[in-house]
């Protein structure tokens, strides 16, 4: 059995503070705090300004986005009740600055020019691959205000999937792309200055050590199943395909 103390990462300080028990009951996926620590080096925010987490799932980054840094945040899901994640935001302290909402990605109804900041972590590839996304997500952005993602994604695009992968290879996974297919596809718009573009440092070895634990300590058959899972596909896939693209771009 893994150790919770295996998720305390000296390259993560602030996410080591969350305690393991209430991530794992909350995750939807790979170690979202992991991910938005290291994306939040390049997005410059500051207290008092307004972010909005779309497609936040359970509210995990939008706990830590507010106590980290002091930000109000705009707490957009599509799939999980805003009342389920008043109550965690309520025990979590930030009620008074994190506010849940229901929201489909593509039918945002905020002023133009109202968030200083947009950040997505594992959410973003659902529904930000067309071609024109980008530039209807950045009218909700004041002109140098920043729009961030951390996606899972893979190091090289291809058509089929490799032959070691077939067998857990999900539909989904088509929404998986390189860092640098997703720098051309918001650069080519126009609309936004791409300010940088990365990879999560050791995010498959990360993602397979947070598999791991969900694995063993998971409260429910169906993520002690989903996560083994993962474990297996990355086993099998060795470091060879996947990575998460970090990016982040300022809004002209």
């Amino acid at each position: 059995m893994t150790d919770l103390s295996a998720l305390a990462r000296p390259e993560f300080p602030r996410s080591t503070g969350y305690d393991p028990a209430w991530l794992i009951a909350n995750c939807m996926g790979p170690h979202p705090l992991w991910l938005l620590e290291d994306l939040a080096a390049d997005l410059g925010l500051e207290p008092g300004m307004r972010v909005l987490d779309l497609g936040c799932g359970r509210g995990l980054t939008s706990v830590f986005l507010a106590r980290e840094f002091g930000v109000q945040v705009w707490a957009a899901d599509l799939w999980i009740e805003p009342g389920d994640n008043f109550a965690r935001f309520t025990a979590a302290g930030v009620a008074d600055r994190v506010f849940p909402l229901h929201a489909e990605a593509h039918d945002l109804k905020f002023a133009e020019g109202y968030f200083d900041a947009v950040v997505s972590v594992d959410a973003y590839q659902y529904f930000g691959t067309a071609d024109l996304y980008i530039g209807y997500l950045a009218k909700f952005v004041r002109p140098g205000g920043r729009i961030g993602i951390a996606v899972p994604g893979v190091r090289a695009e291809f058509t089929e999937p490799p032959a070691w992968l077939r067998t857990y290879w999900e539909w989904d996974f088509a929404a998986f792309h390189t860092a640098d297919w997703w720098r051309n596809l918001w650069a080519r718009t126009g609309k936004v200055d791409i300010r940088s573009v990365r990879e999560h440092a050791d995010g498959p070895a990360l993602w397979r050590l947070w598999s791991q634990v969900t694995a063993e300590h998971g409260e429910s058959e169906f993520i002690r199943e989903m996560s083994a899972n993962a474990v297996a596909m990355l086993d099998a896939d060795a470091g060879r395909t996947f990575a998460f693209p970090l990016l982040v771009a300022e809004v002209r």
